[in-house]
């Protein structure tokens, strides 16, 4: 079996397949990718993010529902937090989403290894193999921990960003890389008290800046709101559009750069076990002949 050709036909059994040799396997992911990196950078990708116990996974269930009721073939890569028994990912939200799944949503859980925010060499070339099947949207949540928020923008084409009053959010508590970095606050379970007062505090602290987002209530366990959320981000989605030629042009390039730093990295690790000068060098610093900074100028120096 061809697996680029069964992507194309989106066999899923393909398309599970492709992505854990993405996740593990290098040299055959390389050429996965260069049959269909041509192929790429159309689907609009939306980053769902926000604190644990937000709702994220209720959320996106429903939403998914309601996007392919409007036409859209979506798929879902949920990022956990890498199990450190086992280095899979925690399937929790595969649980939770099992109705979406039924209506022909793709979901997929994948673990974050770790990786500055999660945003791996291995997600997005995930999100290509999801584009090359047909999907689009494709929505990816982020666990709400560290740098994940704020780093899944450098991926995605749109940004919503979920509280809920339960969590204690309140905008004192709020980290101050989310209140940059969305397009749609979400203020779920909206049916729980301190719902509005958290609404309305969003709304003015957030909702006047200039990014200038959307802010709205829903509860997704009821379904409440859900509908409206799904026809927002198709109205975002279709503006967009518009520049998503230059958006996905910048996006190369931090890509590009990522993957040369990371080849630059590797290289010098090699050069650095295997090198008589940097063994001499870690000597002088390690009897405290020479300090640290001068002895990296000079290894510095001799690998340029």
């Amino acid at each position: 079996m061809d697996i680029v050709t069964e992507i194309k036909k989106g066999n899923r059994r393909a398309i599970a397949r492709a992505i854990s040799i993405i996740e593990n396997n290098e040299k055959d992911a390389k050429s996965i990718i260069k049959k269909i990196f041509k192929n790429s950078g159309n689907s609009m990708k939306i980053g769902i993010t926000g604190p644990a116990g937000a709702g994220k996974s209720t959320l996106i269930n429903r939403t998914s529902l309601e996007l392919n009721k409007l036409g859209y073939k979506t798929a879902v890569l949920a990022i956990d937090p890498t199990s450190h028994i086992t280095g899979g990912a925690i399937l929790g939200d595969r649980v939770r989403m099992t109705e979406s799944t039924d209506s022909g949503t793709y979901i997929r859980s994948m673990a974050s290894r770790g990786a500055t925010g999660a945003i791996s060499t291995s997600l997005r070339n995930s999100i290509r193999i999801l584009e090359y099947a047909g999907f689009n949207p494709i929505i990816i949540e982020s666990v709400g921990a560290g740098q994940t928020e704020v780093d899944i923008e450098k991926v995605v084409d749109m940004t919503v960003v979920v509280f809920n009053p339960n969590t204690g959010d309140s905008i004192q508590t709020i980290k101050a890389g989310l209140t940059e970095i969305g397009d749609v606050y979400l203020i779920n379970k909206s049916d729980l008290p301190g719902s509005n007062q958290l609404f309305d505090s969003v709304r003015d602290f957030i909702g006047m800046s200039e990014k200038n987002p959307v802010v709205m209530m829903v509860s997704a366990k009821s379904n409440k709101g859900v509908a409206e959320f799904a026809k927002k981000l198709v109205e975002i989605m279709k503006s967009r559009q518009k520049t998503k030629a230059k958006e996905e042009a910048s996006k190369l390039d931090l890509e590009l750069r990522d993957i040369v730093l990371n080849n630059v990295k590797n290289k010098v690790t090699t050069m650095l076990d295997s090198s008589k000068s940097y063994a001499t060098y870690l000597k002088k610093v390690q009897s405290r002949k020479i300090d640290p900074f001068e002895a990296a100028d000079k290894i510095s120096k001799g690998l340029v």
